[in-house]
């Protein structure tokens, strides 16, 4: 059966804010999102500090999350009491509203995001926040795990035309499809991510093998990411290897911050070293042809074997395979034609111990 290669799959353009085109999937180079979700804390100022951040540590995406609190959240799920080291406020209602920044302050930080030129987006969790993040203007829809099954979010998200990257926590196989099966009806452009929904998601629960199940199933359609929301970078990095185009991780200025995503956050030199060796393992993957790099001729003509003569030759004898040996250089003939010099005749007097060459056999 033909290997399906990157090239073979989907890809996504994307504008940078310079105007610069991104594609993401096939042979590009992994996408990174930094999430900054609600850890900004409600606060605009240490939402610019982590844009910055992001930028610093090389991320190709900043996100944070736009909800309306009323169209997410029951009566009673607003009024019930939420108190803890994390709150907030006396109700999860009053906890939730701390964290959100106002629409002027989305204006305010996809301006500043887009003046480092970097992409700003971010989680619409009701049909309001979709539509005033269209109005200004992101370049993609995140879909968090949360609603990978509401399906009026999903189609109202869809039918904006944006590229919508679907996060598939809390998910099995049969909602995933169905739900890629909706948003094509609608759009064409998808990222689908394998992503656990536990904070911090324990190692054996990641199943980061998913990776492979949708590429195979969805790669035609789909560009396929990793959300990740383990501690520490080398599963992240793992995921990419398996053939993740896009990751995200949630990142923060302090993991002792109050708050509770920040436990499972990356801080600056986390999110720095997981971009850095993303991209180094994608050089090293290199190739899926197996050559002589030119690079390695230098060691080769050093460190690897030649047929030698083991004994002298008097010009006409024909040569049998005593007379042959190996050693380096690896300037002459290779020990591969060894049978095929056998049975020859030496065009010449051939010293003992010299390195053999086609223009000594006749």
């Amino acid at each position: 059966m033909k290997r399906t290669r990157s090239e073979d799959l989907k890809t996504i353009k994307l504008t940078k804010p310079n105007g610069e085109i991104c594609v993401i999937g096939g042979n590009n180079r992994t996408f990174i999102i930094a999430e900054g979700g609600i850890n900004h804390q409600g606060e605009l100022s240490l939402a610019k500090d982590l844009v910055d951040l992001a930028v610093e540590c090389g991320a190709d995406c900043v996100k944070f999350q736009k909800r309306t609190i009323s169209r997410i959240l029951t009566k009673e799920g607003l009024d019930k009491p939420y108190v803890g080291p994390h709150s907030f406020g006396n109700t999860y209602g009053e906890h939730k509203k701390v964290l959100e920044l106002s629409f002027a302050d989305f204006r305010e930080l996809k301006e500043y995001a887009e003046k480092k030129n970097i992409f700003f987006t971010a989680s619409g969790w009701d049909e309001e926040s979709v539509d005033f993040l269209n109005e200004i203007g992101v370049p993609f829809f995140k879909v968090a795990s949360a609603d990978l099954t509401n399906f009026p979010l999903l189609e109202h998200t869809a039918k904006k035309g944006k590229p919508v990257f679907m996060s598939t926590g809390m998910a099995d196989m049969d909602m995933v499809r169905k739900a890629v099966e909706l948003v094509l009806k609608y759009n064409k452009d998808i990222v689908l991510f394998q992503c656990t929904s536990t904070y911090p998601a324990t190692l054996d629960s990641l199943n980061l093998n998913v990776i492979k199940t949708y590429k195979k199933e969805f790669g035609k359609d789909c560009v396929i990411g990793y959300s990740g929301h383990e501690n520490g970078i080398s599963m992240s990095l793992v995921a990419a290897i398996l053939g993740a185009k896009v990751i995200e991780r949630h990142f923060t200025l302090d993991r002792t911050m109050k708050g509770g995503d920040h436990a499972a956050s990356l801080e600056k030199d986390g999110l720095r070293r997981l971009i850095r060796d993303i991209h180094n393992s994608a050089l090293a993957l290199g190739s899926f042809e197996k050559r002589l790099l030119p690079l390695e001729i230098p060691v080769f003509t050093k460190l690897a074997k030649s047929i030698v003569s083991a004994t002298k030759i008097p010009k006409g004898t024909v040569i049998t395979r005593d007379m042959l040996t190996t050693k380096g250089p690896g300037t002459g003939i290779s020990p591969i034609k060894l049978q095929e010099i056998i049975g020859k005749k030496a065009a010449h007097d051939i010293e003992e111990d010299v390195v053999l060459y086609d223009k000594d056999f006749s």
